[in-house]
C-alpha cells in the first residue's frame, strides 16, 4: 500500500458517518471504539505503509470500509 492510498483510505473515513459500536469485522475481530481503532491502525500505516507487519491492519481497514459502505 503507498502513502496515497493510506491518505484516500483516511479521507474515506473522515467523511463517513461515525459507526456505532460495536462493530464485529468477523469471529475474532470486535471493535468497541471506533475512533481509536481508526487513529490505532492509520497511525503505523502513515509511518511505513509498505511494511509486511501492517497487512493485517490494512485488511481490517478494507473490511471496515466494505461494511461501512454497505450499511450507508
Amino acid at each position: 500500500m503507498t502513502i496515497e492510498e493510506v491518505n484516500e483510505l483516511e479521507a474515506f473515513f473522515q467523511k463517513a458517518d461515525k459507526q456505532a459500536t460495536p462493530i464485529y469485522l468477523n469471529e475474532a475481530t470486535v471493535i468497541n471504539n471506533y475512533e481509536h481503532f481508526l487513529e490505532s491502525h492509520f497511525a503505523p500505516l502513515k509511518e511505513n505503509p509498505s511494511a509486511r507487519v501492517n497487512q493485517p491492519l490494512i485488511w481490517r481497514l478494507r473490511t471496515l470500509k466494505l461494511l461501512v459502505e454497505a450499511n450507508s
